[in-house]
């Protein structure tokens, strides 16, 4: 990676201020029902303390409050459970800007200090210079650690860099080195798993890819397009008849590139997602049945050509995993990658790690992305503003 990290910088007696992603879910009594993304920054936390600087100033958004104070958002109980994770006091402030927040910061006795949500202001989001500037004059240095906010320029990932020195932390490291081992120069055989239900959420993922990858598995709902635009009968499978052109140019483009292209050849079927004790497999799908998850059959070929794989990249699942009753195909292919030896297996965030860590095979994988939306456009091939506005290593 050519951008500068926490490393990179003294960081003694200095006021550093990170950009996290704690943008955690939360039940209705605002428990934190999955606190992954905490956890993923304390590795940065921990370093930039052990490096004693003055403060350390952490902020992050939560939700969408869209400009406004939402009292649910507020991150008091995500303060509440870093103060548990790293054991020491974290101090919560009520605002994240202006002269009381610089003040409380200034006379408090932590060390750790926790700003109020960045999206209570609407200026965030816009990426407003003066807010930016707010945010820079809490602090000497600025830390991105936040990967899945990356391809968002806002005041706190993008413009805040531009005040004040601006450099990668740990997480934000490890994803552009794994992420760019799949755009970059990956270990052959390369392969990409491409699910989810639409065509059109991947149509820059797959030209991007294929200029790289030697197959191409398609599942999930956007096969059923490609399936139709090769002539098969689909019945009422998920269909974006406006990509069928789209879907046609891909599979000839992938012939001139001598890239593979694999598809389903049979299918879990039903009559309504609501009926699954009419579920079978076939190969022909008729009119009236709906697809929902890959068959065994095509499992074993996925199978078969991932067993030979170095570096795999999966973004979307292969079937409706979220229903334990369509779940099969998903599941055996994670349980593949999961048992590889020797491969690079990348898992593009979103559903693809949800379905993942449903079937806890997390730490099974090589790497998991934290940034569903910041992935898939690294993995398109975009520049993503937050990674670009770092200072680059000289």
């Amino acid at each position: 990676m050519n951008k500068m990290t926490v490393k990179d910088v003294d960081l003694k007696g200095k006021k550093v201020i990170v950009r996290v992603d704690f943008n955690v879910p939360q039940d209705d009594n605002l428990n934190i029902t999955d606190d992954n993304r905490i956890r993923a920054a304390l590795p940065t936390i921990q370093y930039i303390l052990k490096q004693q600087p003055k403060k350390l100033i952490l902020m992050s958004h939560l939700g969408r409050p869209e400009g406004q104070v939402v009292e649910s958002m507020r991150l008091t109980p995500i303060a509440t459970r870093l103060e548990k994770l790293l054991g020491q006091k974290v101090l919560m402030l009520d605002d994240c800007v202006g002269d009381k927040v610089k003040n409380a910061i200034e006379k408090s006795s932590e060390t750790v200090v926790m700003l109020e949500n960045l999206r209570f202001y609407k200026e965030e989001t816009k990426n407003n210079p003066d807010f930016c500037k707010k945010l820079a004059d809490l602090a000497e240095i600025y830390v991105n650690d936040a990967f899945g906010t990356a391809h968002r320029a806002h005041a706190s990932t993008e413009g805040i860099a531009k005040c004040i020195k601006a450099v990668a932390g740990f997480l934000l490291e490890k994803e552009i080195t794994y992420l760019s081992k799949a755009t970059g120069n990956p270990q052959k055989p390369y392969v990409v798993i491409l699910g989810g239900a639409k065509v059109s959420d991947k149509i820059m993922l797959v030209e991007n890819l294929m200029n790289k990858a030697d197959t191409l598995l398609i599942g999930g709902g956007m096969a059923y397009t490609f399936l139709k635009a090769l002539g098969q009968n689909i019945g009422n499978s998920i269909l974006e008849k406006d990509k069928l052109d789209v879907a046609k140019n891909i599979i000839e483009k992938a012939k001139q590139k001598n890239v593979k292209l694999l598809f389903p050849v049979d299918h879990l079927v039903v009559k309504a997602i609501d009926q699954p004790e009419t579920k079978k497999v076939v190969k022909d799908i008729e009119d009236g049945w709906l697809a929902l998850d890959v068959g065994p059959e095509t499992v074993k070929q996925f199978k078969d050509v991932l067993a030979g794989a170095k570096t795999i990249v999966w973004n979307g699942p292969v079937g409706m995993f979220e229903k334990e009753e369509y779940a099969s195909g998903t599941k055996a292919i994670a349980e593949c990658l999961a048992s590889l030896k020797g491969a690079t297996t990348i898992i593009g965030g979103g559903d693809s790690a949800a379905a993942v860590a449903e079937f806890k095979l997390e730490d099974k994988m090589s790497h998991i992305s934290t940034g569903g939306g910041a992935s898939l456009e690294y993995l398109e091939g975009k520049e993503l503003p937050g990674i670009t506005a770092l200072a680059d290593k000289k």
